[in-house]
């Protein structure tokens, strides 16, 4: 799996931006690790594509290791995620300045976050959220998706 660093800041959403410039794709996901766990693994089924992503500890700046999977290994694995899953449906677009945004919008829950995710931490720092952007929960582990997956009803 190579190797990467997620910078990521996370907010919740205080009103919906226009869409239309902004892609749409349904996400499933499951985690094969719960919230405590010092690392995470998760599966996700992006669209027809399947990942399997090992997360290590941290809020704002971790490792991350993703790796494209068969959906027969995916469908092999699922079961094991049975009580720590959601569904959502994400929307990628840039904001002013070029920044990516993903904003999730939770399928089973009433629920809308978007993160950003950065070059460096002094890129994370310097950002200014756009009036679209809500509270800013990056530091809260109960907005975690892994935490989410372990409290809400899933799929």
């Amino acid at each position: 799996m190579p190797q990467s660093v997620e910078i990521e800041r996370k907010f919740l959403v205080a009103s919906l931006p226009d869409l239309a410039g902004a892609l749409c794709e349904p996400i499933r996901q499951g985690y094969l690790t719960g919230p405590g766990d010092s690392v995470q693994v998760r599966l996700r089924r992006k669209g027809a594509r399947h990942f399997l992503t090992v997360k290590g500890a941290g809020l704002l700046v971790r490792s991350e290791h993703e790796t494209a999977i068969s959906a027969e290994a995916f469908d092999a694995l699922w079961p094991a995620t049975q009580g720590r899953r959601l569904a959502k449906t994400r929307w990628t677009g840039r904001l002013p300045g070029g920044a990516l945004f993903e904003l999730d919008v939770f399928d089973d829950r009433p629920l809308r976050l978007v993160e950003v995710e950065f070059d460096s931490e002094a890129a994370a720092r310097a950002f200014r959220p756009p009036g679209w952007f809500g509270t800013e929960v990056t530091g809260d582990p109960a907005y975690a998706n892994s935490s989410l997956a372990a409290s809400g009803p899933g799929t």
